[in-house]
């Protein structure tokens, strides 16, 4: 048995009220630019709009001119999308609360969550949509899911409750010593002064 091995999220796929409340929102108050519409080719009442989150991939919204916005917080039952989180810049992540705020959106602030932070609102369908900003940067060549693994295996060693700033420069030091070479006999940490 073999597995089928995913290499990223293709895209996301949404059910939405009506086409104008989805580009209001995604292309609106979202920046993604609104790239590419066609029909729901397995549903013909429905059209299927195409919005580009700004890394290569997609989120798309399957859209019906008979449903109407509804704000109420979508099920978070099992097997349902408990929120959705999007990736922004720390420039962008700084202004985010005030531009929520000038909407009259309502949000739940700026939360820590040791490796980023977070900020939550609903969008108009009552979907909880998570605003990320990670607090590192990986060395070039690595991810920012690698650092996180090797953050992980650190703070568990430690005994340590949740990632903190320590554990990520530790990890950051511990990727660049595995995957750059160096023409030092000794690479351990020096009193240079």
């Amino acid at each position: 048995m073999r597995k089928l091995q995913a290499q990223g999220i293709h895209h996301i796929t949404l059910v939405g009220a009506d086409r104008q409340t989805s580009i209001d929102f995604w292309e609106g108050v979202l920046g993604m630019p609104f790239v590419f519409e066609q029909p729901n080719l397995d549903d013909e009442t429905e059209s299927h709009l195409y919005f580009d989150p700004g890394d290569g991939r997609l989120i798309t919204i399957f859209t019906n001119e008979e449903r109407k916005p509804d704000r109420r917080r979508t099920s978070t039952e099992p097997g349902a999308v408990h929120h959705l989180a999007l990736n922004v810049s720390r420039a962008s992540f700084a202004q985010a609360v005030e531009r929520l705020d000038e909407r009259g959106i309502r949000h739940s602030g700026v939360k820590d969550r040791g490796f980023m932070d977070s900020i939550y609102f609903t969008d108009p369908l009552g979907l909880l949509i998570e605003l990320a900003s990670y607090r590192f940067e990986p060395p070039h060549g690595s991810t920012h899911a690698e650092v996180l693994n090797e953050a992980h295996k650190l703070r568990v060693a430690r005994g340590d409750r949740a990632i903190a700033d320590i554990h990520l420069a530790d990890a950051i030091e511990a990727i660049v010593r595995r995957t750059r070479s160096s023409l030092s006999d000794d690479r351990e940490p020096k009193q240079a002064w």
